[in-house]
């Protein structure tokens, strides 16, 4: 049996693994081990399990995930979140759909502390939905908001999902977070349009608000308690990382203890937060990190497969315009994305389509990495899985899970015309990394 013809069949072992429930990080690791030993031996498939493991616990690159998750985790029980909203809120709050638009932008803001889409949209979720819900917003809309707005803190700096796949690749996670700002951005512009037409075709889904317009002196206080506190913590992290201050591990850790000091200047953080936001970001990080462990493994065992070459060979070989390839691997993106979760799936397609994108086609990793990134926003809301959509489900239970994945499918729509763009248009992911010469 050829080594090709032993790839697909453990992908598609990985596939029926992961269909039965078994965990991802041991569905992956067992079928990396069993498909290497086939293509080696018993013994060399043996031997990387606990050279990989090793490998990835003891990175000091892996430890870039951890200060950024902790980062995450003390805003969230610093009460950040709820400073932010009242800014976002006080801004566009009184519009119709108001509420749904400072929900978007509230979670555009916090990604700049927050670098998971979970995090992003349970924290600012258990702000914003009940106060949409008390102002007699659709409970469709509502949580469909939050599941959308969430995904955006996986494009805004730092983000976890940057790191992993600048890991994956070796590429520079500097230079992936800044490519991350503007496809973030038009994300989130697109998310409030598709709010402006829902709400003008049916206002009954997100009336305009009755409260008084703010004066310029509560909007000013508003804004410094809440969104000068978030641009102080991101200048200080990701700025001192862009301008070489700080490795990527360090601006996370600097971003902590700078959450941490504005908390203790504040007080609005107690011993027993700290405590759980320390509990809540050691579950997180250790998953996180047996997943990254797994792949490792399954990694090495695709590579030997050939399957990355044998899809180099197929690409190099049709006489397609490589925009139209871009397209085909945008679509399995987005239809990998509605059975599987975002980290587990750029780990299986880095080494498979990277390769392709970069040396058989000639795109610029960079741009790839925000395309990757785009498309696992995607796949995070569409359903069966849509990971987002059950975080949300979680903070709403009396809403149907169907409601939600129904509410949501204009934010599909938004999302994807905001990612079809960057990928017709790279200079919208390359031309800020460009502009500040870290390209």
């Amino acid at each position: 049996m050829s080594p090709e013809m032993i790839g697909l069949i453990g992908l598609i072992v990985f596939v029926v693994l992961m269909g039965l429930k078994l965990p991802i990080a041991v569905s992956m690791a067992v079928v990396g081990v069993v498909g290497f030993a086939c293509l080696t031996s018993v013994k060399a498939a043996l031997n990387i399990i606990p050279s990989d493991l090793y490998s990835t616990f003891s990175s000091y690159n892996m430890s870039t995930i951890a200060m950024f998750v902790l980062m995450g985790y003390l805003a969230c029980y610093s009460g950040l979140t709820s400073k932010l909203y009242d800014f976002t809120y006080k801004l566009v709050g009184r519009q119709r759909g108001g509420l749904a638009s400072a929900s978007i932008i509230a979670c555009t803001i916090f990604g700049a502390i927050c670098g998971s889409y979970a995090a992003t949209a349970s924290i600012v979720g258990s702000a914003a939905i009940p106060e949409m819900r008390k102002r007699n917003y659709s409970a469709g809309l509502a949580t469909a908001t939050i599941a959308a707005g969430g995904v955006i803190g996986t494009l805004i700096p730092p983000s976890v999902t940057f790191i992993i796949y600048g890991n994956a690749v070796q590429q520079s996670v500097s230079k992936l977070f800044i490519s991350g700002i503007v496809p973030g951005i038009l994300v989130c512009l697109c998310d409030i349009f598709a709010i402006l037409i829902i709400t003008k075709r049916n206002p009954a889904l997100g009336p305009a608000g009755t409260d008084p317009r703010p004066s310029g002196r509560e909007l000013l206080h508003a804004a410094r308690t809440g969104l000068i506190q978030v641009a102080i913590v991101f200048i200080i992290s990701i700025g001192g990382l862009f301008f070489g201050w700080f490795t990527p591990t360090e601006a996370g850790g600097i971003g902590s203890v700078g959450i941490v000091l504005i908390a203790l200047f504040t007080r609005s953080m107690n011993w027993g937060s700290f405590v759980s936001a320390l509990r809540d970001s050691t579950k997180t990080i250790s998953m996180i990190l047996f997943m990254i462990g797994g792949a490792t493994i399954f990694g090495r065992f695709i590579a030997i497969s050939q399957i990355p070459a044998w899809i180099g060979r197929t690409v190099a070989s049709l006489e397609t315009p490589r925009i139209v390839v871009m397209f085909v691997i945008f679509l399995i993106y987005v239809f990998l994305g509605c059975f599987m979760d975002t980290i587990p799936m750029i780990l299986l397609t880095a080494p498979i389509f990277y390769p392709v994108v970069v040396t058989q086609l000639g795109y610029d990793p960079i741009w790839f990495g925000a395309i990757v990134i785009m498309c696992t926003c995607i796949g995070a809301i569409t359903p069966p899985v849509g990971a987002n959509v059950y975080v949300t489900k979680g903070l709403a239970p009396d809403v149907p899970l169907e409601k939600i994945f129904r509410g949501v499918w204009p934010f599909v729509v938004s999302t994807s015309a905001a990612t079809i763009l960057v990928l017709l248009l790279p200079f919208l992911a390359t031309g800020l990394p460009k502009l500040l010469g870290i390209m």
